[in-house]
């Protein structure tokens, strides 16, 4: 199956813009170089080469498959079925859309809270494997995941190192702690940055050992590879970033739908590769993943461009009168958008490689760790007269008393053109999911503004970098939970609970501190308080 994209009569792009944008890389061969790797479409000065094993990925993905299958037949021949995935960001996301889409279980831990992780540690060990994968080798996150693990496998009487499985770069310091343990390591490609890496090893190993068929997966993106790199107007990623970047710096936010039968949360993985990618300089486009009766895609904000996700040709063939439609195989899909995504970078004049504020958000979160707990728990902090929460945050001359205060607050604080983002803090294995939803929902609709909802600290290593190097069009709400009991991570000074808490107060710092206008509340009661503030939402108008 090929990639057809088509435009609805008012999906926004200008038409003439588009064409010229398309001549313009056509001319300069841009596609071509890419797949030969050019760095020099980034600019004299990028060094991104090393970045760009992605375009060329058939021959290390076998290789990580055959490993995989081999290691999945002798576990599963011992019982050992329950595959989990520790990892953050492109170690986890891709993996995640995958095991969906092969409808294979697969259990991704990329929480750090307290009451998911004693979750997850609780479950049949006996039967259990564990993959742990970070390509820096050295994610505070995942690092702890494996500590955590290693101590219940311990505790259960299973030898961890035939139970934990790395996937990080050759030579990194994961990788030497592993082999220390006895724990098997398979490499993924240094040449491939993580949230490029959904066909290398952070992709395919984890759901292979859960399963999944990764071989169709792979057949699909090698099929469309040839069309990616030539310089054609026939060329859907020249076109997809032709189109996105024709909308900007206006319309910079993709909001994103899955058609029926395809319901795979590649959303949610576009986001972190777009975002990611873009969101520097004060540049950078938005995506959010929703659903098709999301309120945006009926008050279509101006900043907002539809984009649905599909499979079938008959997707591609019918847009809606507002909407973009990309349909393709999950294996093309990949690939379509990781080239999209490197030419949307030429196109705006950035280095689509680096994340360069992903990094402020882990200083100022071990900085708070290395004070001591009173920071962390902020205690003092006032609180709502008719919510169980207390406000830790709120900008400057803004303090809301009431539910209601604080949904006319956060009307009045978004910039024009702008979004909300939410940051839950809280377990996303619990119940809160629907009612986050439902919340968004609501706020979506009282706003008049594109939603986004996220996980703390998973959008950290996701949207995050656009939040605080993008536009400064966002504004936040964070919901922080001090219900669950503190967990210890092994090794560690700080538990879980700690750590969480740091995480979050580190990323609202460095927002404040760039200017953006954040709302903080934490609660013992997560579900209470978001039932008052969805029927505070309900209660207001747009301005």
């Amino acid at each position: 199956m090929s990639i057809t994209l088509s435009f609805g009569a008012d999906s926004g792009p200008d038409t003439a813009q588009v064409d010229a944008i398309m001549a313009r890389l056509v001319d300069t061969r841009v596609a071509s170089r890419l797949f030969a790797r050019d760095a020099t479409l980034w600019g004299p000065d990028a060094n991104v080469e090393e970045r760009l094993g992605w375009t060329d990925f058939e021959a290390n993905a076998l290789t990580a498959i055959v490993g995989a299958e081999h290691i999945r037949a002798e576990l599963h021949a011992a019982g050992v079925d329950r595959v989990m995935l520790c990892g953050m960001g492109g170690s986890s996301l891709a993996p995640e859309v995958i095991a969906r889409w092969a409808n294979v279980p697969l259990t991704v831990i990329d929480s750090t809270h307290p009451s998911f992780l004693t979750a997850a540690l609780s479950g049949d060990l006996s039967r259990t494997l564990v993959v742990v994968s970070s390509k820096s080798g050295s994610t505070i996150e995942t690092l702890s995941h494996r500590a955590a693990f290693a101590a219940a496998f311990t505790a259960a009487g299973i030898d961890p190192a035939a139970r934990i499985i790395v996937v990080t770069d050759p030579g990194s310091q994961l990788e030497a702690d592993a082999r220390s343990a006895g724990q098997r390591v398979c490499f993924a490609d240094p040449d491939v940055g993580g949230r490029f890496s959904a066909l290398t090893a952070f992709g395919l190993v984890p759901t292979a050992l859960a399963g999944a068929d990764v071989r169709e997966l792979l057949a699909d993106a090698c099929g469309v590879r040839t069309l990616l790199a030539s310089d054609t107007a026939d060329n859907p990623a020249l076109r997809l970033a032709a189109v996105i970047a024709a909308g900007l710096p206006d319309r910079y936010v993709l909001g994103i739908a899955e058609a029926p039968g395809t319901d795979w949360g590649l959303g949610s993985w576009i986001e972190q590769l777009v975002a990611e990618s873009t969101g520097k300089a004060g540049l950078g486009v938005l995506p959010i993943a929703l659903q098709d009766s999301a309120p945006e895609f009926v008050a279509h904000p101006a900043n907002l461009m539809r984009v649905r996700l599909g499979t079938s040709a008959a997707v591609a063939a019918a847009p809606g009168p507002s909407e973009l439609t990309v349909s393709g195989a999950l294996g093309a899909q990949f690939l379509l958008w990781e080239t999209a995504t490197a030419v949307l970078g030429h196109l705006l004049g950035i280095d689509p490689f680096d994340q360069p504020d992903v990094e402020s958000a882990k200083i100022a979160a071990r900085a708070v760790l290395s004070q001591d707990s009173e920071p962390v728990s902020e205690t003092g902090a006032p609180i709502l007269h008719d919510a169980p929460a207390q406000l830790l945050a709120a900008p400057s001359g803004v303090a809301p008393e009431t539910t209601v205060e604080l949904m006319t607050s956060l009307r009045d604080v978004v910039p024009r053109n702008g979004y909300l983002a939410i940051q839950a803090y809280l377990d996303p294995s619990g119940p809160y999911a629907a009612e986050l939803e439902v919340f968004r929902d609501a706020l979506a609709r009282a706003l008049g503004v594109p939603v986004a909802l996220g996980w703390g600290p998973r959008y950290l290593h996701s949207v995050g970098q656009l939040h605080k190097g993008g536009p400064a069009l966002g504004a936040f709400l964070q919901l922080c939970d001090s219900s669950a009991p503190e967990l210890e991570i092994p090794g560690s000074e700080s538990g879980f609970g700690t750590l969480i808490a740091a995480q979050s107060r580190g990323d609202r710092d460095v927002l404040t501190s760039r200017g953006r206008p954040v709302f903080a509340l934490r609660t013992g009661a997560p579900g209470v308080l978001i039932a008052a503030l969805t029927a505070a939402a309900r209660s207001i108008s747009p301005s």
